[in-house]
């Protein structure tokens, strides 16, 4: 059972995550062979705060 997990910042619609979600899955199957039926993508915001680039905040 594949599980994808994607960070990203908050700010996206639930509909453009319904979307990635399904465009994830829908690679998983194709790439990996694995069904779709047994793939999990968890979508997690992070705020732009809590990302450190080169120990430096991103935001």
């Amino acid at each position: 059972m594949p599980i994808v997990r994607v960070l990203m910042y908050p700010g996206r619609t639930q509909q453009q995550k319904d979307d990635l979600a399904k465009a994830i899955t829908d690679a998983v199957e194709k790439i990996a062979k694995a069904p779709r039926d047994q793939t999990i993508v968890v979508i997690q915001e992070v705020p732009k705060e809590q990302y450190y680039v080169a120990a430096n905040r991103a935001a």
